[in-house]
């Protein structure tokens, strides 16, 4: 089974910044998109997020390389003018979380969202796990 997930920007900086302890399992979701296991979604705001924080670890030349390698490995949904309104009446706390949640709901069929946030996310109609819960269920559910 294929699972669609809509990640987080956190758990992007956490793999490509070798963030410990949170590096291995965004290592293994997008080990698991490779293979073809899952499909990774990132809303366009995420883009300039992860490039701001990234660029401080690896430079500007090398976190445009990033960028490239995420526009290859994953799905990149809008934000428009429709998701930002609509993150406006969203009921969350953050509102750059509130843009991350209305840009989810966009895609169809999605399974989850994946942030180290949960408790941004508390409100959400889509389930939300963390990189780890999400591995942890994905063998269950294997075995």
């Amino acid at each position: 089974m294929e699972y669609k997930l809509f990640v987080d920007s956190d758990v992007v900086i956490d793999f490509f910044t070798d963030r410990e302890p949170h590096v291995n399992p965004a290592s293994e979701l997008f080990e698991l998109s490779e293979q073809g296991n899952v499909k990774l979604y990132l809303s366009a705001l995420s883009i300039n997020n992860i490039y701001y924080i990234v660029r401080r670890f690896l430079g500007h030349k090398k976190t445009l390389e990033v960028v490239e390698t995420l526009t290859e490995m994953t799905e990149i949904v809008g934000t428009t003018k429709k998701e930002i309104i609509q993150a406006l009446k969203n009921d969350f706390t953050d509102y750059e979380d509130s843009v991350q949640y209305s840009s989810a709901l966009t895609i169809k069929d999605l399974d989850l969202i994946i942030t180290r946030n949960i408790k941004d996310y508390r409100n959400s109609s889509i389930a939300v796990m963390t990189p780890l819960n999400f591995l942890k269920m994905k063998d269950k559910n294997e075995n």
